[in-house]
């Protein structure tokens, strides 16, 4: 197991230990007081939860996003991974157990993103672990028998998150089917808007300029969907990154190709795409979006404009 592994394995251990004390603590009070803390009926405490709607814990702000739009008001989305952070590498904080814990259901995106995470929370939680990529056609990674799970960076997949989350949230809330429905069919017109919308677009891109290279080679789905080739300096992040050979192998790549533009993540660090321009004197023509949405007034807070920011950096970098 790597040193991470460790760490959170030991704060898995700490949280563990906590939640058992806490569950001891509200044994002995309901012992001593024959009934709960709000002093109200079982029945009061059911139906004010059922009123709140469910609760739901995700792994990152793109899935959060997809989840709000569909479960609108009929309860709350929260997600582990800040803002700005990438979900390969983030170590999670106690306070991140304890969010999965409360809630009803915990979606991940599944294609080994959150793998050895999941299999740790099945020791601190009863909390479901459930994948709403399921049915995606997985790429592989290079040299591995992992699965690249950046599926949601094309739209056509992201139709297909939305398809499995709709029957997941049913299933648990029938009572909710309406409205599950009635957002999802929305939001799907959207997306696949958002779908005719990128292909209309990237035809302003010669084709032998489609050529998407970034620090993460994250854009395989989307360049198998709408016709690009894509390179990264490495294939993943939760992989050995950023040697000498890899960014060698980009510098002559982009000088072979005649590239006219390279591009950065918001996410990811900068520096060895920042090399590949120097030795090519290719300029890195925008940051694009792979592992979250945008901070507020970046114009990308949401999925969709976060795709639509990715789109209009490539074709404005690629037409250059």
């Amino acid at each position: 197991m790597k040193k991470k592994g460790w760490i959170w394995l030991s704060m898995v251990v700490a949280f563990s230990l906590l939640l058992a004390a806490c569950g001891s603590e509200e044994t002995v009070q309901e012992d001593e007081t024959g009934t709960n803390e709000d002093n109200g009926s079982s029945e009061e405490v059911v139906q004010d939860e059922n009123e709140e709607g469910l609760t739901i814990t995700t792994s990152f702000s793109i899935l959060g996003d997809i989840i709000s739009q569909v479960i609108g008001d009929r309860g709350t989305v929260e997600y582990i991974v800040p803002i700005g952070e990438e979900p390969h590498e983030y170590e999670p904080v106690p306070s991140d157990f304890q969010r999965v814990s409360d809630a009803d259901v915990f979606y991940v995106n599944g294609l080994d993103l959150e793998e050895w995470l999941e299999s740790i929370l099945t020791n601190v939680t009863e909390t479901e672990i459930v994948a709403i990529s399921e049915g995606v056609r997985a790429i592989p990674l290079e040299g591995g028998e992992e699965n690249d799970p950046h599926a949601w960076l094309s739209a056509k997949n992201a139709i297909l998150y939305v398809e499995n989350l709709v029957d997941d949230l049913i299933n648990r809330d029938p009572d909710g089917e309406s409205v599950y429905r009635e957002n999802a069919d929305a939001y799907i017109t959207q997306l696949e808007e958002l779908d005719a919308w990128i292909e209309e677009e990237i035809i302003e891109i010669p084709e032998e300029k489609r050529v998407i290279v970034v620090s993460e080679n994250a854009f395989k789905y989307f360049g198998s969907d709408y016709g690009f080739e894509t390179e990264g300096v490495w294939d993943i992040n939760s992989h050995a990154e950023g040697t000498a050979q890899q960014v060698s192998r980009i510098v002559d790549l982009v000088n072979d190709l005649e590239l006219p533009a390279v591009f950065v993540e918001t996410t990811v660090n900068q520096e060895f795409m920042k090399q590949v321009s120097n030795e090519t004197n290719v300029p890195v023509s925008g940051e694009v979006y792979t592992d979250a949405v945008g901070p507020e007034g970046s114009g990308a807070e949401t999925y969709i404009e976060m795709m639509e920011h990715n789109v209009n950096v490539f074709v404005e970098g690629l037409t250059q």
